[in-house]
């Protein structure tokens, strides 16, 4: 290829790459009392980009798969303790905890969602277990993008519906 330049021979990757795929296949396969220290391990990988990386994926896997179990609450804390000092796993976490507690239907304020990131307002419009028509109509007229704000207004649980500032139970 024209204009890249590596060490490596065609088809080996680079050792970022190896542990990045080896990190996601530990993860993924982690028995859950062990899962905080292989997340900690992950973190102090010298390829701070790259472990970021791998655990915000296991991040965004593990949080769907218990988005409404009972569970998340013990492992959302266990996972706060591990990444403190990672702000923007930090604001994950802290993200699909807000798509939890709408998908819990718990109260829950406008301001959270209209001042938060692109990403959260795209998973909260297209996520079929956090879809409240509140926070669809509430996305549809101040939502941060044109995209989020088109995506919400095409589901049809927006129409009609009242935003409330704080959702009540």
């Amino acid at each position: 290829m024209t204009g890249l330049h590596t060490d490596q021979h065609p088809g080996e990757q680079p050792a970022e790459h190896r542990r990045f795929a080896c990190y996601l296949r530990a993860l993924e396969a982690v028995a859950g009392a062990d899962e905080a220290d292989l997340v900690a391990a992950v973190l102090r990988d010298q390829d701070t980009t790259m472990a970021d990386s791998a655990v915000g994926r296991h991040l965004d896997r593990r949080a769907v798969d218990l988005l409404t179990d009972p569970a998340f609450t013990a492992w959302a804390r266990a996972m706060t303790a591990v990444i403190a000092d990672r702000d923007f796993l930090t604001l994950r976490l802290r993200e699909w905890t807000l798509l939890r507690t709408i998908a819990l239907g718990k109260p829950w304020a406008a301001e959270d969602l209209t001042s938060a990131s692109d990403w959260f307002q795209r998973m909260a419009t297209t996520l079929q277990i956090v879809a409240s028509p509140e926070v669809l109509r509430l996305l549809a007229e101040r939502g941060r993008t044109r995209r989020v704000r088109n995506a919400a207004s095409r589901q049809p649980q927006h129409r009609d519906q009242p935003i409330d500032v704080i959702r009540r139970s």
